[in-house]
């Protein structure tokens, strides 16, 4: 039985298994191991603030890399299916911003499914509020901040174009329409349901106005990812917005962080071009 686009649940579930377009849950696993070890090395050079409390809840906290004292601020909220991973496995990527002078705050939140998708959205609004209040105490620049983020940090990316000081966004291998999200398996830990799937599908949610935004994807990725990617783009662009698509050679879903990481990377270059004014 058809449920998305010509696809069964089975179909559905692999055309969102990013771990089975690599090779698998070992596969995966390496990657995320090599990306906490280069996370580990960062900080130890970068000495970043750890920690820092945005809310109550255990894993309301960021930390903050300093490039130089009032610099803009790029603030990452890291992927995992809304459901997995941590600040500390994605720490690495602050290595290409902070090497043109761009401060970065790695946000953590919690997952599902302790927490709803509305419930990570208003954390992620949280934090981003917190940083707009505490920059100058942090080190950056208060009037400088912009957002980024990779896969379901993509999505919650997406989803804070209409927050106050929002500069300018990236969103980095993102989910934008979130019906095939409640429609396949992994939502017996999301549990959308039709309405919240409405509301937190950027998607439907495009502003009137907003900030420039670059929407970012891997040119190897699944398709529907690039799908999703480049129909976000073109209904941004149907709205007379400011933004561009930005496909990357050949690299997965996994691998094109490597351009936000590397100061020469694809990703690096373009949020210097987001600071600076040339999207």
């Amino acid at each position: 039985m058809s449920l998305y686009r010509g696809m069964d649940l089975a179909a559905l579930d692999t055309a969102y298994n990013n771990a089975g377009a690599i090779g698998g849950v070992p596969a995966r696993d390496r990657f995320i191991a090599e990306a906490t070890a280069r996370t580990k090395a960062l900080d130890a050079a970068a000495k970043p603030q750890r920690d820092i409390a945005y809310g109550g809840a255990p894993r309301q906290r960021l930390d903050y890399y300093t490039a130089r004292p009032g610099a803009p601020t790029l603030a990452f909220i890291h992927g995992g299916y809304w459901r997995s991973t941590d600040k500390e496995n994605w720490g690495y990527v602050a290595a290409g911003p902070l090497a043109h002078g761009i401060n970065v705050a790695n946000i953590e939140y919690t997952l599902a499914p302790a927490n709803r998708i509305e419930g990570i959205v208003a954390e992620v609004r949280q934090a981003l509020a917190y940083l707009r209040a505490n920059l100058a105490r942090l080190g950056g620049d208060p009037a400088a901040l912009y957002v980024t983020g990779h896969s379901a940090g993509g999505h919650l990316t997406a989803m804070m174009l209409g927050e106050p000081g929002i500069k300018g966004a990236m969103p980095i291998s993102g989910v934008f329409d979130m019906l095939p999200m409640r429609l396949s398996s992994m939502n017996v830990d999301l549990r959308l349901d039709e309405g919240e799937e409405k509301r937190t599908s950027p998607m439907l949610r495009i502003p009137a106005s907003g900030p420039p935004m670059i929407v970012a994807v891997g040119g190897g990725e699944l398709p529907e990812f690039l799908r999703q990617s480049r129909d976000y783009a073109a209904a941004w662009a149907a709205k007379g917005l400011k933004g561009r698509l930005l496909e990357i050679g050949t690299h997965n879903h996994f691998t094109v962080l490597d351009e936000l990481a590397d100061p020469k990377g694809a990703l690096a270059l373009a949020v210097r071009d987001l600071v600076t004014g040339q999207v």
